[in-house]
């Protein structure tokens, strides 16, 4: 599996379902492409009754349908998904999983706690790297209330606090407003459960301080403190100005004021009063707002799993491709190719390749195809001009390359031949027609790319110095970068994007490199 890779998280929380696909390039840049949520409680009846009721099971694996589309719709290749509290303790999870599973083709793996804060712990890291070193990191969901201290990179405690926003709220039979009495009662469980696992560690000695979850940025949003280190803060001497205002509205008041969901609104008191309690126990005064949890852990862990395996096939494909790429240039030499143009468009090719990988899925030997017919594209102007592609096609087809096999001569003459519109993909020509079905679909996508790639050197000016490719459901966005006026180069690629278009499914748009979403 080469990079870039594009994959997928899904975090089947207590109070709802998350998904999120990004495009991988390493494992410092996750770029995201979309996220969905679907406001699935698996946590209702599940802490009181040990059981995932059917109308629950029904709603997640109709979420997880909706999930697997836009995953497809993406070309996923990798995924992984994980359900924590709710289904930790439900009796009956089992049947969850094999509905999914059945209805899905997605495996649904119920993670430990010490799994699920692990995750965590490596989405945040991620996110402070360079910027600070956190000393306490809290995940607060609709289960559990993780607790991490830190020293450094490494954790030296991790509980477990079984304090979670649909937990208490069901448990206690808290509904809509948070009277006084029930407010006391949150705290005095938050508090019994914090010194019972936590202590001997004195409040305030912790250092900086990261809240994650989704009622944690929700309340950063009502308690705003500075950004500090890039990150969103909460304000918890706010937060706790505003406690009773945040528990003490009903439902509709609290949907309205602070302009949130009905799934949020029903929990984000209990998680006011939660939060508070456990940072005034730990002496806390504000904490960083990474934005990033379990989903974000889960990707890395992908890339990262995977960063090895590429490493060693790129190295052995680098090996097998010298001898053909070096054959290939002495070749174009022998016919006063113009060889800074043809590198150029080689470059372009394989650099576009590697970028749509995840929609086309082709292999290393096409890479080389495309990578030596970038090199030869122009070796039939020798010949004539104006026909040069057919001419540059009978030379590759009949002429001497050393690292050449019969297989990759045909399909590297084909897209020589194909490398401008002159010439459309015809089963009536030569060695094209000849090739199986699946070869000739590999050659047009190929020559889309060559095509791509040759008009962005149009001028044989090596104007542009890098292309950005990113797929989204419909289109294609191609980010030039370079030196001058990129605008001819652009408009050539696009005159020329016809038949990537038609194989790819996708509309392209050329523009000017921007900046990406990274997500990890």
């Amino acid at each position: 599996m080469h990079f870039p890779i594009h994959i997928a998280a899904i975090d089947a929380g207590s109070n709802a379902i998350r998904l999120v696909i990004a495009r991988a390039e390493s494992l410092t840049a996750i770029y995201e492409l979309a996220t969905e949520r679907a406001p699935v409680r698996l946590g209702h009846r599940a802490f009181t009754r040990r059981r995932i009721d059917e109308e629950t099971i029904e709603r997640a694996v109709k979420a997880f349908r909706g999930f697997r589309e836009l995953m497809d719709l993406y070309r996923v290749e990798a995924w992984r998904a994980v359900a924590t509290s709710a289904c930790r303790e439900a009796r009956n999870r089992d049947e969850l999983l094999r509905r999914i599973e059945r209805k899905t083709g997605i495996r649904l793996e119920v993670i430990s706690g010490q799994e699920e804060a692990r995750l965590v712990r490596a989405a945040v890291l991620a996110a402070c790297a360079g910027r600070v070193e956190p000393g306490v990191i809290l995940d607060l969901g609709g289960g559990s209330l993780e607790v991490n201290l830190m020293h450094g990179q490494q954790m030296r405690r991790s509980v477990n606090l079984p304090v979670g926003t649909v937990r208490l709220m069901e448990t206690l039979g808290i509904e809509g407003r948070i009277t006084p009495e029930q407010r006391e009662l949150v705290r005095d469980v938050v508090l019994h459960h914090l010194r019972r696992s936590i202590h001997g560690v004195p409040a305030g000695s912790h250092g900086p301080a990261v809240a994650c979850g989704g009622n944690v940025e929700a309340l950063a949003q009502i308690a705003p403190g500075a950004v500090s280190a890039g990150m969103a803060t909460l304000d918890l001497r706010q937060l706790r100005r505003r406690l009773g205002e945040i528990a003490g509205r009903d439902l509709e008041p609290r949907m309205r004021r602070f302009r949130i969901r009905r799934d949020r609104a029903d929990v984000i008191g209990i998680a006011a009063v939660v939060l508070d309690t456990a940072c005034e126990a730990l002496g806390l005064r504000s904490l960083l707002v990474p934005g990033v949890g379990v989903r974000e852990g889960a990707l890395r862990e992908l890339v990262a799993s995977r960063m090895a395996t590429v490493e060693r096939i790129t190295k052995a494909r680098d090996e097998r491709a010298a001898g053909a790429r070096e054959g290939a240039l002495a070749f174009g030499r022998r016919y006063a190719f113009n060889e800074r143009h043809a590198e150029q468009v080689a470059g372009l090719s394989v650099s576009l390749f590697d970028q749509l990988r995840p929609v086309h899925g082709l292999d290393g030997h096409a890479r080389l195809a495309l990578e030596l017919a970038g090199l030869l594209h122009d070796v039939g102007r020798i010949v004539n001009d104006r026909g040069h592609h057919r001419h540059g096609e009978y030379l590759i087809r009949y002429g001497e390359i050393p690292g050449l096999s019969d297989e990759l001569r045909q399909v590297v003459g084909s897209l020589v031949r194909y490398h401008n519109h002159k010439s459309e993909p015809d089963p009536d020509h030569r060695p094209y027609g000849d090739l199986p079905r699946d070869e000739r679909r590999r050659v047009r996508l190929l020559s889309a790319i060559l095509r791509l790639a040759e008009g962005m050197d149009s001028g044989h000016q090596q104007a542009v110095s890098d292309v950005r490719a990113v797929y989204h459901v419909g289109h294609v966005e191609f980010d030039l970068s370079g030196k001058g006026d990129l605008g001819p180069a652009a408009a050539a690629a696009q005159k020329r994007a016809g038949l990537f278009e038609r194989e790819f499914g996708a509309t392209a748009i050329f523009h000017r490199q921007r900046e990406g979403r990274r997500v990890a």
